[in-house]
């Protein structure tokens, strides 16, 4: 167990709820800085995004983002120095795709990572299938694969995913890309019931949480959100502060559930 399942079970245990904000790392103003700033702000886990040039999960907020990192040159070294340089004090996960982790050689990524402190990886196009070599090397470097759980899974594949998730399960909550939704989906609520049956690790909903009481209401039967369009659309709009201000928000919420 790393240090990402290793805090998230503890906030768990002590009957809370966990905060996961996300920020697409390469995209101007998300820098060291910043990540301090969002552990500081109540985060008990951050992701950051490795920008890829096909973000196939991704909604359009976060689509913005990483073109724009892209064309300024930002390369997955240069996400994974800013992660070393803020040195938080909270497990921090990379999100990105598999051309990003096999094109370097799964080994020589994982090495990279780890020597930048990452505690997770997270690669929403991997599916568990396929995923044993990837995982069976970040735990050797003491990092957590976190797997996706999906609306519409069968029962036999969520079994899979729960054996194989390290870490915490990503729950889905709804069809689609990441992006911002009027209402919290019903499909999360289905999707935790079902992973609860084949796993102990911590299930965060993510996907479509817009505003602070939608996540409220996800912790209600989950153990906690991931936020990620809804934090970066600030920062699109070159509204930092209110990144860092909405991302509180979203800390009380979670505290509220």
């Amino acid at each position: 167990m790393g240090a990402l399942e290793t805090r998230l079970r503890a906030v768990r245990e002590r009957g809370e709820k966990a905060f996961a904000p996300y920020v697409t790392g390469g995209f101007p103003g998300v820098d060291a800085a910043l990540l301090r700033a969002l552990a500081a702000a109540g985060a008990d886990a951050i992701e950051v995004g490795i920008p890829h040039s096909d973000p196939i999960m991704d909604g359009g907020v976060v689509q913005e983002a990483s073109r724009i990192a892209l064309e300024g040159g930002s390369h997955p070294r240069d996400v994974l120095a800013t992660i070393a340089e803020a040195a938080v004090d909270v497990p921090v996960a990379v999100m990105t795709y598999a051309n990003i982790v096999t094109r370097p050689g799964l080994e020589s990524f994982c090495d990279d990572a780890a020597a930048a402190g990452v505690a997770g990886l997270i690669v929403p196009d991997l599916p568990v299938d396929e995923a044993a070599e990837l995982e069976a090397l970040a735990a050797a470097r003491s990092m957590d694969l976190v797997l996706l759980a999906a609306p519409g899974t069968t029962p036999e594949r969520y079994e899979a995913i729960g054996a194989a998730a390290r870490g915490f399960v990503y729950c889905v909550a709804t069809y689609g890309v990441t992006g911002a939704r009027d209402v919290l989906a019903t499909t999360a609520q289905e999707v935790v019931a079902a992973m609860r049956a084949y796993t102990d690790r911590p299930l965060l909903v993510g996907v479509g949480i817009a505003i602070p009481a939608q996540a409220t209401a996800a912790c209600a039967f989950a153990d906690g959100v991931v936020v990620g369009s809804a934090l970066m659309a600030r920062l699109l709009a070159g509204d930092r502060a209110g990144l860092l201000e909405l991302a509180a928000a979203f800390r009380s919420a979670v505290d509220e559930a």
